[in-house]
């Protein structure tokens, strides 16, 4: 599962600035299946990696992901989810009528929205309060949403 991405070097010494995508990333040591050790981060999102030691290296980073394993995430509670486990999902309304698939889910700051791609290539968002159900097959849309 991706934690952050390297968006480039921070300073001379090896840290780097990272968009980072999950509430803890300070749990995790280990990333790319080992690859890149986290020694320090501070402000949430500057980090320091032990294979990282200066700025060149640093800047050869950008646009890497930083992973993990599935198992290294916390276990969710019921109505929790992992945005990665939404991506690609079919869609259906609450009558049945299929939509598209599971694009992408964004948070502009009051709360999850879908981002779904229709067979035809148009997108349409809803917010996760219009989704009354999902499973690992499909996401399922309140048809009053849907246009």
């Amino acid at each position: 599962m991706v934690l952050a991405a390297v968006t480039g070097a921070h300073g001379v010494t090896g840290e780097v600035r990272l968009k980072v995508f999950a509430e803890d990333l300070a749990s995790h040591r280990s990333f790319n299946g080992g690859a890149l050790t986290l020694t320090k981060l501070r402000d949430g999102s500057i980090a320091r990696f032990a294979e990282v030691t200066d700025r060149t290296a640093a800047e050869a980073l950008r646009g890497t992901q930083l992973t993990v394993p599935r198992e290294a995430l916390p276990p969710l509670d019921e109505g929790e989810y992992y945005h990665a486990d939404l991506l690609g999902l079919s869609v259906i309304s609450t009558s049945g009528a299929p939509l598209g698939r599971v694009i992408a889910v964004e948070n502009f700051g009051a709360g999850d929205v879908i981002d779904i791609e229709r067979p035809d290539g148009k997108t349409f968002m809803v917010p996760i309060h219009a989704v009354p159900e999902w499973d690992r097959d499909r996401l399922v849309v309140d048809s009053a949403f849907v246009e």
